[in-house]
C-alpha cells in the first residue's frame, strides 16, 4: 500500500520523515542537507518548499556538466527512442562501442595505444576492486601500497586500501601504508617540497630494505588529487617519483581517477598534469554522465584473466554509456578543461585572499574546479609545520551557514574541517562570484557565533 501522507505538513517534511524512519543510519548527505530536491538545472536545485541552492556538491564529482544538461538528456531519449537494449549484461552492442571509442579519445595516447577495458559493476568501488584484482593475478602477488588520506570505496578491497579508520575497514594485512604529501600537515613535520621529497625517499628506501617487513607488492595506488581525503593535490614531482619507483621495481601503478577525471582538475585526466603514464586507470562518476557506469583501463600486458574472471550483472548499462559519451565528447569540444583550469585558478585566488583575511581558514588548495578550504582554531596551539588544530565544529556550523544562504558544499579530510568545492565545468562567472559570496559570508557568520 502507498504510505499516508499527513496532509497538515508540507511534502517535503513528510518524505523527509519517512526516509528518517526507513533509512539506515549510514545515510550520510541527507544528514547533512535536509532538503527534499524537486527539480535541477545546470547547478541549480530546487527543492520542495521552494527555496533553490547553488550546488557545489555536483554527486561528489559526478555532474561535471551539472544537472539534467540538454546534451545529456538527448542522448538518453534518443537511446530510448530507437529502442535499444537497455541490459546486455556485456555483450556487445553500438552505444558500448561508442563510449569505448569516445573514453579511448580522451585517455593520454600513451596510454590509449595500448589499452584495454573492463566494465565493471556501476560504482568507482568496484572499479578498484577489479584493479587489485587484475594485477594480483598478472604479478602473481598479494600485496598492496596504499597511502595516508586515501579513498578508493566502500567495499571488502577498496576499503582495505583507504586511509580512514573510522569507516570500519576490513584486516589490511595485505596493505603497506605510505605517507602522502599534504604541505599543511606534512606527515614529517617539515611541510612544503621537502615534505614531497621525503615521502619519495622513504618508499624507495622501504621498498628496497630487505629488513623492512615489505613483501614485493602487487600494486601500488594512489589519487593524484585525494578529494575525501581534503583536496589535497600531489605534487607533479612526486607523481613521476612514485611512477619512476614502481617502473624500476616492476610494481603496477594504478591511478584512481574517479573523481578527479573528465576535465575536474583542469586536465582531461589528473594525470596528465605530471605526464605520467599509470598501467591502469580507475574510472567512475563523470564518465557515466550522471548516470552508473566504472570502468578501469589498463596496460594490454596486465590482461591475464580468464573468461568470467570478474563479472557483474549490471556491467552493461546502456543509458550511462551513451550519456556517458556524449559528456566525453561535450566537455572535450566546448573547451570545458581549459575553463577548468583558468576559473579554478580565480576561484582560489579569492579563497586565498579569505584566508588572509579569516582566521580560522588555515589553508585553501585545489586544482582546477576542485578546491577545499581547511577550517582551523586559531585559538589552539600550532605544530611543527604551523598548522592549527582542526575544528569539526566549526565546519558545520559553516555548511549549515551555505545551505541557509543557498548553497550546498560538503565536508572532507582529516577531522571533516574541510569545505570541498566541487561545482560543475559549466559553472557561469556570474555563478562562481555567488558561490565565493556565499561561502565568505556564511565563514564570516560562523566563526562571529562562535567568539
Amino acid at each position: 500500500m502507498s504510505p499516508t501522507v499527513d496532509a497538515a505538513a508540507p511534502a517535503g517534511d513528510a518524505i523527509l520523515r519517512r526516509q528518517r524512519i526507513r533509512e539506515s543510519a549510514a545515510r550520510t548527505y541527507a544528514r547533512s542537507f535536509p532538503i527534499v530536491p524537486v527539480r535541477a538545472h545546470g547547478m541549480t536545485v530546487e527543492g520542495a518548499d521552494g527555496r533553490r541552492y547553488l550546488d557545489c556538491l555536483s554527486g561528489a564529482g559526478t555532474l561535471v556538466l551539472g544537472h539534467n544538461h540538454p546534451v545529456v538528456l538527448a542522448a538518453i531519449r534518443r537511446t530510448l527512442d530507437s529502442g535499444a537494449p537497455l541490459h546486455l549484461l556485456d555483450l556487445a552492442t553500438a552505444e558500448k562501442d561508442d563510449f569505448t571509442t569516445a573514453l579511448f579519445e580522451s585517455l593520454p595516447p600513451a596510454f590509449a595505444d595500448r589499452a584495454r577495458v573492463h566494465f565493471c559493476g556501476p560504482a568507482g568501488t568496484d572499479a578498484v576492486e577489479a584493479a587489485l584484482k587484475l594485477m594480483r593475478t598478472a604479478t602473481g602477488r598479494r600485496g598492496a601500497l596504499a597511502f595516508t588520506g586515501a579513498y578508493h570505496g566502500m567495499t571488502a578491497g577498496a576499503l582495505a586500501v583507504t586511509g580512514s579508520v573510522t569507516a570500519a575497514p576490513p584486516a589490511r594485512g595485505d596493505v603497506t601504508r605510505l605517507p602522502y604529501p599534504y604541505p599543511y600537515r606534512c606527515p614529517f613535520g617539515v611541510g612544503g617540497r621537502l615534505g614531497a621529497e621525503l615521502s619519495a625517499t622513504y618508499t624507495e628506501r622501504l621498498l628496497d630494505d630487505p629488513s623492512g617487513g615489505v613483501d614485493a607488492p602487487a600494486a601500488m595506488i594512489l589519487e593524484a588529487v585525494q578529494g575525501e581525503g581534503g583536496v589535497v593535490p600531489a605534487p607533479d614531482d612526486w607523481l613521476r617519483a612514485m611512477r619512476r619507483i614502481t617502473a624500476e621495481r616492476g610494481i603496477p601503478l594504478i591511478v584512481d581517477e574517479v573523481q578527479t577525471g573528465v576535465g575536474r582538475t583542469g586536465a582531461m585526466w589528473a594525470v596528465e598534469h605530471s605526464g605520467i603514464t599509470p598501467d591502469a586507470m580507475v574510472l567512475s562518476k563523470a564518465i557515466g554522465g550522471s548516470l552508473p557506469l566504472a570502468v578501469v583501463v589498463y596496460r594490454e600486458e596486465y590482461d591475464a584473466w580468464q573468461p568470467g574472471a570478474h563479472t557483474g550483472t549490471f556491467r552493461g548499462n546502456t543509458l550511462a554509456m551513451a550519456a556517458g559519451a556524449a559528456t566525453l565528447r561535450y566537455v572535450a569540444a566546448h573547451g570545458l578543461v581549459a575553463r577548468s583550469a583558468e576559473l579554478g585558478a580565480r576561484m582560489t585566488a579569492r579563497l586565498a585572499a579569505l584566508r588572509d583575511r579569516l582566521p580560522v581558514v588555515g589553508d585553501v588548495r585545489g586544482r582546477g574546479l576542485m578546491m577545499g578550504v581547511e577550517l582551523v582554531d586559531p585559538a589552539g596551539t600550532p605544530d611543527a609545520c604551523g598548522a592549527l588544530p582542526a575544528d569539526p565544529a566549526l565546519a558545520v556550523r559553516v555548511r549549515e551557514a551555505c545551505l541557509r544562504r543557498g548553497l550546498i558544499v560538503e565536508l572532507g579530510g582529516r577531522h571533516d574541517t574541510v569545505l570541498r568545492l566541487l561545482p560543475p565545468l559549466t559553472i557561469t562567472d556570474e555563478q562562481a562570484e555567488a558561490v565565493l559570496d556565499r561561502l565568505a559570508d556564511a565563514v564570516e557568520a560562523a566563526a562571529r557565533s562562535a567568539a
